[in-house]
């Protein structure tokens, strides 16, 4: 198994940073544009939620990323020890967002859904939230380019 670690501090400008490392990780399998692009969505939307829904944009937290690939299959790791989700199948819900007030779409985990073979969302309210992301991973041959 290879496997990579990332701390950050819990800004938004931050999810760029984590968003474009997770994706230069996964490069070593060859993904296609396509793959790549996915990844980068679904490490974003996870990041995001953690930062504004699980710090309320504290920036003083640190989120976590952790990030392995076994068999092609990349395993992401977004944690927060946040606030933490009280109703898990209410916050899964297309539209849903804990923040009334604010521009937010309420369509993060259900991207995440979309894109991911896998996805968990273990949270216990007060606690923190762990999003687990899995994503097989279809590589390119250098033959099939050329």
């Amino acid at each position: 198994m290879n496997q990579v670690e990332i701390r950050f501090s819990a800004l938004l400008s931050n999810e760029a940073f984590a968003r474009t490392a997770i994706a230069a990780f996964c490069a070593q399998l060859n993904p296609s544009m396509e793959e790549l692009v996915e990844i980068k969505t679904l490490v974003s939307e996870a990041v995001s939620n953690a930062i504004i829904h699980g710090y309320k944009m504290d920036g003083s937290r640190d989120v976590y990323v952790n990030a392995n690939i076994t068999n092609k299959m990349v395993e992401i790791v977004v944690q927060d020890y946040g606030v933490g989700i009280e109703d898990i199948e209410l916050a899964m819900q297309p539209n849903f967002s804990s923040l009334k007030n604010k521009e937010h779409s309420g369509m993060g985990f259900t991207i995440m859904q979309t894109l991911a073979d896998d996805l968990q969302i273990r949270s216990v309210y007060g606690l923190g939230t762990k999003v687990i992301i899995k994503k097989k991973l279809m590589p390119v041959e250098l033959e099939e380019v050329m």
